[in-house]
């Protein structure tokens, strides 16, 4: 080999790479720590699992929990709301349902987790409501207050000024009356076939229909024609973007529809 060409810097710089190799060789192995032997956890174990049920509903709440990020826009974060009622809906469509019909069929099968299913139900309750009260914060406390930084506004029914509630009972008339047929409630005629999803109301009435009979109750559904959420005329509801809801329209003015009697009650339900 020819060295003529190296100098004396060369050859340092190779015998510095050279120290530390030399010294791996030199330090001896370090064995690692010994393990502690123990039991293996027994796969019966109870406490290993999360109940189904729970697992569904924790990944609701993260869900619900992407409406509060605002690195996403704020229509989004709104859609987040929307996709966590839809979670919900499903949930007791299929989860709920199956619990209460083992319940119902005296036929539980306890999960992994050891829970049985009229233990899970109370408990599934108390976590929903919970969740619900969270969804309803964030959009009270949050995303409507920001909504109306960019003027879209929900007006609520406290909140209707003397034009606004002129022009909803004008619109109740003409576009709600037509088209709403409530369904008296007796012990003559079964429960009504309501539409999944529905909106309805059920009203708590006092004094007799104009057939003479005292039922006391009658379901009001909501014309599936009509949006949820309407728009109010820029000259009715000012600038910006104003909507008011359908439900809030049929809460004002039910008893419209029960002439000769009192409306002491209207409470939505789906």
């Amino acid at each position: 080999m020819n060295t003529e060409g190296l100098n004396d810097n060369a050859l340092l710089d190779a015998e510095a790479a050279q120290e530390p190799l030399d010294e791996l060789q030199e330090a001896e192995p370090k064995l690692a720590e010994p393990v502690a032997e123990g039991p293996l956890p027994s796969l019966d174990d109870t406490s290993l699992y999360i109940h189904r049920e729970l697992s569904q509903l924790q990944f609701n709440a993260r869900v619900l929990e992407q409406a509060l990020d605002e690195s996403y826009p704020l229509l989004e974060r709104l859609k987040f709301l929307l996709i966590f009622s839809g979670n919900l809906d499903e949930f007791f469509q299929i989860r709920v349902a199956g619990l209460k019909k083992q319940v119902a069929f005296a036929r539980e099968l306890a999960g992994a987790d050891g829970l049985q299913p009229h233990q899970a139900l109370p408990w599934i309750s108390e976590q929903v409501h919970e969740l619900v009260a969270r969804q309803y914060a964030i959009l009270n406390e949050v995303l409507l207050p920001e909504l109306a930084k960019h003027q879209i506004n929900f007006i609520r029914r406290r909140h209707w000024t003397s034009k606004i509630k002129a022009w909803v009972r004008r619109y109740f008339r003409e576009e709600v009356v037509p088209i709403i047929t409530p369904i008296g409630l007796d012990p003559t005629h079964p429960f009504p076939l309501l539409v999944n999803k529905s909106l309805n109301f059920i009203v708590e009435l006092e004094g007799l229909d104009a057939f003479g009979r005292d039922s006391g109750l009658a379901i009001l559904p909501a014309p599936r024609l009509l949006p949820r959420v309407i728009r109010i005329p820029a000259e009715v509801g000012g600038p910006g973007d104003n909507f008011v809801f359908l439900s809030s329209m049929i809460h004002a003015h039910a008893d419209d529809l029960f002439q000769g009697m009192k409306v002491k009650g209207c409470y939505q339900f789906r």
